[in-house]
């Protein structure tokens, strides 16, 4: 890790209208125990959002009681697609529809307002890193894990000797739209699932609130009819579905079953791919009621097909603190930066 000197770094997490921030110090303890949320103002445009950046990070210093001087790095997320250091796509981003935020290089607009190194990492990727760092501890450096977070997409992360793998142009880890066989996964009559980004049959197309609303729900609203979301909306419909899985109820289970085998699949994929020590999944299932939760991993486990010393060699978890887990990942990730 970067030498401090007794100074901290803040990790912010930026969303589409809120920026959760905290702060780590040289040890690696967090000094932030909650969510400490300011609005992002990412709609607004990149000034507005830079100023908002800004408000973040006094505020949260303002909480802990750290100085202004005592800040050694910034630690920053957001949703991608962008490269490995921090330019928004030419094409838009997640939550960075405005054409002003077209290929825009938040880090360095961020590093400039602040004037302090800052170090980008995207959301999944955050989040990964911070499900590894708890998981494995002093043994974080020598293991490596991939992360699977179902949210309205299906982000992710993945992790080796404790760093994570960004890829040549930083998409590395965008684990929603790796193609998996939907042989055995699919019921009678029930159509190639779509994705948002023009794949079909890609994992995020079965495992996100996405593909619940395009693909999973209409299907097995067909062949349950009078079930009691059939007069819904369809998204608020999809909205409900956990709280029905939660309680056991038939449809919502086997839209589940369907979600845990995807995730299932790409594990597989991963395992003769990257033979990870550990798989994480976070997402909404992580904040689920605890029997439905262990039921949903233990799903996933169950679809995960590796060979038997794989399977004495690894483990299945949840992500931790999942709504703070990408600001102190993004913050993890700047305090063993080396030092510019």
């Amino acid at each position: 890790m970067r030498p401090l000197a007794n100074g901290v770094v803040v990790g912010l997490d930026v969303g589409g209208t809120a920026t959760n921030a905290t702060v780590v110090d040289e040890s690696g303890r967090f000094l932030v125990d909650r969510l400490v949320e300011t609005p992002s103002c990412v709609l607004e445009g990149p000034a507005a959002a830079l100023d908002a950046l800004t408000r973040s990070v006094d505020v949260v210093l303002e909480l802990t009681g750290a100085d202004r001087g005592a800040v050694r790095a910034v630690g920053l997320d957001t949703p991608g697609p962008s490269s490995a250091d921090g330019v928004l796509s030419a094409k838009g981003a997640t939550n960075f529809a405005l054409p002003e935020w077209y290929g825009f290089d938040i880090r360095a607009a961020l590093e400039r307002k602040l004037a302090l190194p800052v170090v980008y990492n995207n959301d999944g990727n955050a989040a990964a890193l911070y499900a590894h760092v708890v998981h494995f501890g002093a043994d974080a450096p020598h293991r490596s894990s991939v992360s699977a977070i179902v949210g309205t997409g299906l982000g992710g992360g993945v992790i080796e000797s404790g760093q994570v793998v960004k890829g040549a142009t930083g998409m590395a880890g965008e684990l929603g739209h790796v193609y998996i066989p939907m042989d055995g996964l699919l019921a009678d009559g029930q159509a190639q699932p779509a994705c948002n980004c023009g794949f079909a049959g890609d994992v995020e197309s079965v495992a996100s609130l996405t593909g619940i609303v395009k693909n999973l729900l209409p299907y097995w609203l067909s062949r349950y009819p009078d079930h009691e979301l059939a007069n819904m909306p369809i998204k608020e419909a999809a909205k409900r579905v956990r709280g029905l899985g939660e309680r056991g109820d038939e449809l919502a289970r086997k839209i589940f079953e369907q979600q845990a085998m995807a995730l299932g699949r790409l594990f597989t994929i991963a395992a003769n791919f990257t033979d990870p020590h550990a798989y994480f999944v976070g997402g909404g299932v992580v904040e689920a009621a605890p029997d439905f939760r262990d039921w949903f991993l233990d799903r996933v486990r169950a679809h995960t097909h590796l060979r038997d010393e794989q399977a004495t060699a690894t483990t299945f978890a949840l992500v931790p603190d999942l709504d703070m887990a990408g600001a102190r990942g993004a913050a993890l990730a700047a305090l063993s930066a080396p030092a510019a």
